[in-house]
């Protein structure tokens, strides 16, 4: 039989790739680190089966070959009108699941410090201030007790869920289809909620904004699609407590940053933490650089020390489902954009 040729574009560590290799003799891997489609080695692309890659996609009639496209990310906003990905027959998949661990402990480092305030006390560090009324300024929501509610009930919001509920806080949930509450992707063993027991109740898109009315934390993971573009807006963010808090991981353009920046100086929301932007990086003119009540980092929510090993496992599992004629994880549905 024909040689199955895998055309990887990031550069994984040998002993992952072996891993791969070993799944059959049949498969020829080429890494070939490549961002961009002009970076991809022309005399190889009419051979390749499956391209594993982030951003660089060739043209349709340059891949004769191609069956299946799995990319390095869960969200694939970036690329989502390509020609490529409308090639008749093509398989495409994302990596959901694989960020799942680090978000959410990334959504629970966020939730943890606005709860105590430490952007606000490590701007009293920056000017060398102990203030005397500190116990009364700084008075803690704790997250035992309080109401997250989690916008996207994917692999990540579910295991924001899980973490949650074993910290003692209520989860309410928002899930585009209400219909179908399992989860069918990937998701790593022991993690998540794989059927959505842990939210005391789930909502409709349209009734985000009833959901927020009841959270003291507001955490946004949906991707980035027609329908969840500007999804938290002024209505939704009017709705919420004045002692709530917003944490978005999701993608730039979800929340409505000009009415965010406007809830915040009008003191209708306690403050917020923000890791994606409509424009990146962040311009220095937003006045959100200076606001005491507001965690800014530079859209890293997903990085991880294990990213590399944990792609590799949902391929690999992926890749035996492809040998075997199975339907594959995680795949993408251009009408809904993920």
């Amino acid at each position: 039989m024909a040689d199955i040729v895998v055309l990887i574009t990031l550069p994984f560590p040998d002993h992952l790739i072996e891993r791969l290799r070993a799944l059959s003799s049949r498969i020829r891997v080429e890494v070939v680190p490549a961002r961009s489609a002009q970076e991809l080695p022309a005399e190889l692309l009419p051979e390749v089966e499956v391209l594993y890659t982030s951003r660089a996609l060739p043209d349709p009639q340059d891949v004769p070959a191609l069956q299946w496209v799995q990319f390095h990310y869960a969200g694939i906003d970036h690329v989502a009108d390509h020609p490529l990905l409308r090639k008749e027959g093509l398989q495409v998949t994302t990596l959901s699941g694989v960020a799942a661990p680090g978000m959410a402990e990334f959504a629970l480092m966020c939730m943890l410090a606005l709860g105590r305030h430490l952007p606000a006390i490590m701007d009293d560090k920056l000017h060398k201030r102990w203030p005397k009324d500190r116990f009364e300024r700084y008075q803690p929501v704790e997250l035992r007790g309080s109401m997250v509610g989690i916008v996207g009930y994917g692999s990540i919001g579910r295991e924001i869920a899980r973490l949650c509920r074993a910290m003692g806080a209520g989860v309410l949930a928002c899930k585009h289809d209400l219909k179908h509450l399992d989860d069918p992707g990937y998701a790593i063993d022991g993690l998540g909620d794989p059927q959505a027991e842990l939210a005391q109740r789930i909502y409709p898109p349209q009734a985000v904004a009833s959901m927020a009315a009841e959270c003291d934390f507001l955490v946004v993971v949906v991707p980035l699609t027609p329908e969840t573009r500007g999804m938290i807006d002024e209505g939704v963010l009017e709705r919420m407590k004045p002692s709530a808090f917003l944490v978005d991981i999701s993608r730039g353009g979800v929340v409505d940053h000009g009415a965010l920046i406007q809830a915040l100086r009008e003191k209708k929301l306690a403050g917020a933490a923000l890791d994606v932007y409509p424009v990146e990086p962040l311009p220095q003119s937003s006045p959100l650089w200076e606001m005491s009540n507001v965690i800014l980092t530079p859209h890293l929510a997903g990085a991880s020390p294990h990213y590399y090993e944990r792609a590799m496992d949902l391929f690999v599992e992926n890749f035996r489902r492809y040998l075997a004629g199975q339907p594959l994880l995680n795949r993408f549905d251009p009408q809904r954009g993920y």
